[in-house]
């Protein structure tokens, strides 16, 4: 829906251009090239996808097109700097962050300082759009496409180039305080444009640039540093899962497959009871809620929830990346990839296999007055901010006045936290044995 909504949005300002667009729902490799002899064109222009699956997609419509007589060029667009373009001093690919960051920040630097990150106006094109053949102009309607509409609009979330700008807009009055508000999920701190950097709907050198320009300035406070780092981050997966595709399938850390998760009927059962937002652990709870009832869920719970699958359940991190893959609103397999990868201590650059969340504390420091549980699971509103970060530990009679029963209206834990954590050491200690041999 919001794909469609947002083509629309496109075309529109597109015929004002004197120009529109084609659309099909079809596959690629035989529309494009299909299309390509109905227009009578010698190229097609496209830009870089990192994925595996894209990659082998656009090699096979490159070859289609070829047998035709036609040609593909593909540039980069979706990213700052791309596939080989920062490299150690060796040579050779990152695997670890802030390394990267530093020659992703002095390339930048060097490189692009004369002219700073280009804009491309268009403007200056409004004469030269083709035609558009009447025949084949018109966007399918969302039910033509086999999809119906959501609840998007009533969850407010904005569209196309118009709802990125709003977003962006009410942000930079924010960005200089991102760094500290971030972590709260019951608090307006990140920026929200994830889904819109993911369909491109915001152009990433314009968010790069006006993070650089609030840094000169000082206008950005201590935010805009933080929150660039958030968007080179977002390069540096799309590098790593370019440069190891095998990623997507196996754990970068290969010592980190010889895990022996849980598997069985009681795998499923607990995976179940994460997925549906009942594992007795109000902010993994809610957390998964606002996933399944808003296709978002916010950065830090995203590690919550994940660490919590991994390390409390001994879940394979692959079932909660398929999962969120099929819910997130702005599902991008790299960032997605190498979060799930993060929280299992098996990706590049992963926190520590021993370092494992605790849940109560994690509610307890970042949602301290338990407004984002309250949120997502109403049942709770009635607890106080000390009772409702672990209803099972509240006395009977004040889980009485607020009309609570465990096991009836809100669960009781799958699993107590420290024995969880101790299972997960000694799960863990392959990897251990594997490194020191």
């Amino acid at each position: 829906e919001f794909i469609h909504a947002s083509l629309q949005e496109l075309d529109a300002a597109l015929s004002e251009l004197g120009g529109g667009l084609i659309v099909r729902h079809a596959w690629a490799e035989q529309a494009i090239p299909q299309l390509a002899a109905a227009l009578g064109v010698d190229a097609v222009f496209c830009n870089h996808d990192y994925e595996p699956q894209a990659i082998a997609r656009d090699a096979a419509v490159a070859a289609a097109l070829a047998a035709d007589g036609r040609t593909l060029h593909s540039y980069k667009d979706h990213v700052i700097f791309e596939k080989d373009e920062v490299l150690s001093q060796s040579g050779k690919p990152f695997s670890v962050f802030t390394p990267y960051k530093n020659a992703w920040m002095k390339k930048l630097q060097t490189e692009l300082a004369p002219t700073g990150l280009p804009a491309y106006e268009v403007d200056t094109l409004r004469a030269h759009f083709a035609p558009l053949p009447a025949a084949l102009a018109g966007i399918p309607a969302l039910n033509e496409l086999g999809f119906a509409k959501t609840n998007l609009a009533e969850l407010n979330i904005p569209t196309g180039m118009q709802g990125g700008q709003a977003l962006f807009d009410d942000f930079i009055e924010r960005m200089p305080n991102y760094d500290c508000t971030r972590d709260f999920p019951a608090v307006k701190g990140p920026s929200y444009l994830s889904v819109h950097l993911r369909f491109g709907t915001v152009s990433i050198r314009a968010l790069v640039r006006r993070a650089l320009d609030a840094m000169r300035t000082g206008a950005g406070g201590t935010g805009a540093a933080v929150w660039l780092a958030e968007l080179v981050w977002r390069d540096f997966y799309f590098m790593i899962l370019y440069q190891h595709p095998h990623v997507q399938e196996r754990a970068f850390k290969p010592d980190y497959d010889a895990i022996v998760w849980e598997n069985g009927q009681h795998a499923t059962d607990l995976f179940q009871a994460w997925c549906d937002g009942q594992t007795g652990y109000p902010l993994v709870d809610a957390a998964m809620t606002q996933l399944n009832q808003t296709g978002y869920m916010h950065n830090r719970l995203r590690m919550v929830t994940a660490s919590f699958l991994i390390k409390d359940l001994g879940i394979d991190w692959r079932w909660g990346e398929r999962y969120f893959a099929e819910k997130l609103n702005d599902f991008d397999l790299s960032a997605n990839n190498g979060g799930w990868q993060w929280a299992s201590s098996s990706g590049c650059d992963a926190q520590p296999y021993f370092r494992i969340f605790n849940p109560l504390t994690q509610s307890e420091k970042f949602d301290p007055e338990g407004k984002f549980i309250r949120r997502y699971l109403p049942q709770l509103g009635k607890l106080s901010a000390r009772h409702i970060h672990a209803p099972w530990r509240v006395p009977a009679m004040e889980l009485q006045m607020a009309g609570i029963t465990l096991g009836r209206d809100y669960p009781h834990p799958l699993l107590q936290h420290d024995e969880a954590r101790a299972r997960t050491l000694q799960r863990y200690a392959v990897v251990k044995k594997v490194t020191v041999e």
